[in-house]
């Protein structure tokens, strides 16, 4: 069984992550999220929690409509 207490740990740097993007709806997130994925040749299926979440992290970071990235560059 997998470690339960991983879907908190996620589910936090989810929050961390799309608080960068406040005005994207969840399903807008994931859609492009996914979509990347799909681009890069990966199913979104497939990953792992830890892979997915710095896929999303990863995502997140480079959006030109990242609040943080907006405000350092």
């Amino acid at each position: 069984m997998r470690n339960p207490k991983r879907i908190r740990t996620f589910c936090n740097r989810l929050a961390a992550a799309w608080e960068n993007l406040p005005d994207w709806r969840f399903g807008q997130l994931m859609t492009n999220v996914f979509g990347e994925m799909s681009y890069d040749g990966c199913d979104p299926f497939f990953p792992e929690d830890d892979e997915m979440i710095k896929y999303i992290e990863e995502y997140v970071a480079n959006s030109p409509y990242n609040l943080r990235r907006s405000v350092n560059d």
